[in-house]
């Protein structure tokens, strides 16, 4: 005799048009971009082959999954990291030595957004989750857009440090304009363990440069 397995019922599923699926493509094809275009702060500084902008979001998500902080919906840090610079498939990374102004930034990028949410994904119900986190993220009226921002913050300082150690670079700036902002108590000690590691590592470059200069 075998036993009743229960059946899962799946709501219906979204159902594009033939026009909306083709745009829905399209949308899949922008988020190459995000792949292979480079952060234009590690390009300003000359690092090689640097981190695109998915790789950057990429270890934040991984980084929300490993935060201890039961207070937090981790899974929407998750998706919220995912999204965070979405709109820079379209606009790029904007630096400030590109004279744009915030305004202008944001303006560019709501724009870019509004494009990826009623024009490419016709707001379909993917199209209105993404747009809410993307806005989320950006008011940081949350605690989860407080804590993704200073995951941000956090996975550009690892990261400098990282092309520091690869290159024997000195990347102070990234520093100075990311770990002190950070707020949140578990990403203030990841980052103390960081500035911990990264002194260890100039002084053990003072070390061998001395050394050598003795030889």
């Amino acid at each position: 005799m075998s036993a009743n397995v229960p059946t899962r019922e799946f709501p219906p599923l979204y159902a594009p048009t033939g026009h909306q699926r083709k745009d829905r493509l399209a949308f899949f094809h922008l988020l190459e971009k995000l792949k292979t275009q480079k952060r234009t702060g590690w390009m300003d500084n000359k690092i090689p082959n640097p981190e695109s902008i998915s790789d950057h979001m990429y270890r934040m998500a991984v980084l929300a999954m490993c935060s201890s902080d039961q207070g937090l919906d981790i899974s929407k840090c998750v998706m919220m990291c995912l999204v965070h610079d979405l709109a820079e498939a379209h606009v790029g990374d904007i630096a400030p030595r590109e004279g744009i102004t915030a305004a202008e930034k944001s303006r560019r990028e709501e724009e870019a957004i509004h494009n990826v949410v009623h024009d490419m994904l016709h707001d379909s119900p993917a199209a209105l989750q993404i747009e809410a986190l993307w806005k989320e993220y950006e008011e940081r009226q949350t605690p989860e857009a407080r804590f993704v921002k200073d995951l941000d913050r956090f996975e550009m300082a690892a990261q400098a440090l990282e092309y520091e150690r690869e290159h024997d670079a000195s990347l102070q700036p990234f520093f100075d304009s990311s770990l002190p902002k950070v707020q949140h108590p578990e990403v203030q000690e990841w980052g103390r363990d960081l500035l911990d590691e990264r002194q260890g590592l100039q002084s053990t470059q003072a070390g061998n440069t001395k050394q050598a200069t003795t030889i």
